[in-house]
């Protein structure tokens, strides 16, 4: 989740050119184009089902001091509460159940991420072990339920925990209980950022499909691949899920800014105070104000924050729909999408993957994909044979791209754990649901050993 950091004094909007010019400053040359990435994960206390809460000596609070020794400073809440680390191009944020986010550095190659992840997560297991807290990468919490979840003191949680459940049943999961790993992308013109929304966004439910890895759901096997996927799909459709006009031929930066505009708001930060927008647009907030307050460009900012479907645009195009996973499987994930949106022929491939497909069918893929995984199939066909061919389309792209590392010629070698899990043709959950039912006797505790030792 974004940290709410102090602009200073901002521009006002004038007109919708002004928020076109802030996506036209993002653009980029190639040669400046990076990939980042982000990735949560799940906390239990030690020899419990419990999530680690907020306070007390093995507490979110303790985590974030003792991070202080690898150069995170802490920052904090109007309260004083500590709600993040941050140093120079990388933070430390907690989602509001306590999920703890690595928000990584941007880099030329997938190989980088990678070793920042890694480094990350020998960090956290660290702290880990002298608190008594377990980190593990899964898509949706397993044991507890949503009323059972601590709280972390941060004031745009409280405005979202007030709005968002009543738009829709499962809002609360998605804050409390769901973990995901996502990676970020440049563009170099509004075509070149249209073309890789409309990709990214028409492919996404093919990487979910790899990276589906949620199946229990307080002790018990819910019958679902991704969880987590369901869960999104029953948040806010006015900021969720996929988008039909980001597949018509007139996409953009003003379209994408027709649909921020009609997207209730949260909130407007004014002197470190958080102001509900009880249901206000962005398009009346420019008409109209608020309490007095006109909008500015930080304004704008914030609200693209709270934008939550697949594929967003900030300053960066986002892909936001795995869950996470191992280690190593996250590390892939940045690669994965680099293959295919920085390179031209792979970018080409991909758009004719599900290139034509009825918008409805891409919602039925969608909620396939939750239930069945790499199982799924849609209009064009199976999709492990879909996500198959989409793994040898990011594979060549990367080859073209031929970023080195060590003795590796390119980043094809990043990408082991996805080729991994299709050549056996199941996503993750349906490994775990396998042995869940088998070898770890439906024991919690071995279940969390397991996951533990998963790389």
């Amino acid at each position: 989740m974004s940290l709410d950091v102090e602009k200073g004094e901002q521009p006002p909007i004038t007109s919708i050119d002004d928020l076109i010019r802030f996506f036209e400053r993002a653009e980029k040359p190639r040669e400046r184009w990076r990939v980042g990435m982000e990735h949560e994960k799940l906390g239990f206390l030690e020899g419990t089902l419990l999530p680690v809460p907020y306070e007390g000596p093995r507490g979110i609070e303790a985590v974030l001091e003792r991070f202080e020794r690898f150069g995170f400073s802490p920052f904090r809440e109007e309260d004083g509460s500590r709600i993040a680390g941050v140093r120079p191009e990388a933070t430390l944020s907690l989602e509001p159940g306590g999920q703890f986010e690595l928000s990584g550095e941007a880099f030329a190659c997938a190989h980088a991420c990678k070793e920042e992840l890694l480094h990350h997560v020998a960090q956290a297991r660290a702290i880990g072990v002298e608190l008594g807290i377990r980190w593990l990468g899964i898509g949706y919490r397993p044991f507890g339920t949503v009323d059972e979840m601590p709280w972390m003191p941060k004031e745009r949680y409280r405005v979202m925990r007030a709005y968002l459940p009543t738009r829709g049943k499962h809002a609360l999961d998605m804050m409390l209980m769901t973990a995901t790993v996502q990676a970020s992308f440049d563009w170099s013109s509004e075509e070149d950022m249209a073309r890789k929304m409309r990709v990214a966004m028409s492919v996404s439910p093919l990487v979910s499909a790899i990276y589906a890895n949620s199946f229990l759901v307080n002790g018990r096997d819910s019958g679902w691949t991704s969880y987590r996927y369901e869960v999104w799909n029953h948040v806010d459709p006015d900021r969720c899920g996929l988008l039909p006009f980001v597949f018509e031929e007139d996409f953009g930066y003003r379209r994408w800014i027709e649909y921020a505009l009609d997207v209730p708001m949260f909130f407007i930060r004014r002197e470190g105070r958080y102001i509900p927008a009880h249901h206000l647009t962005f398009r009346r907030f420019l008409q109209e104000g608020l309490d007095g307050h006109f909008a500015h460009m930080g304004d704008f900012e914030d609200h693209l924050t709270t934008l939550f479907p697949e594929v967003r645009a900030k300053g960066l195009i986002e892909v936001r729909g795995a869950d996470a996973c191992s280690p190593s499987l996250n590390a892939a994930l940045p690669a994965l999408w680099k293959g295919i949106l920085y390179d031209d022929e792979a970018l080409r491939a991909a758009d004719e993957l599900l290139g034509g497909l009825r918008f409805e069918a891409r919602l039925e893929l969608q909620r396939d994909v939750a239930r069945r995984g790499l199982a799924a199939r849609c209009e064009r066909g199976a999709v492990l044979d879909l996500a198959r061919e989409l793994f040898r389309i990011s594979a060549e792209g990367l080859r073209r791209q031929a970023c080195p590392h060590g003795n590796a010629t390119d980043e094809r070698v990043v990408l082991e754990p996805v080729e991994e899990i299709l050549e056996e043709g199941r996503s993750p959950a349906e490994r775990w649901r396998e042995r869940w039912h088998g070898d770890l006797g439906q024991n919690p505790y071995a279940y969390l050993d397991a996951l533990n030792a998963w790389e």
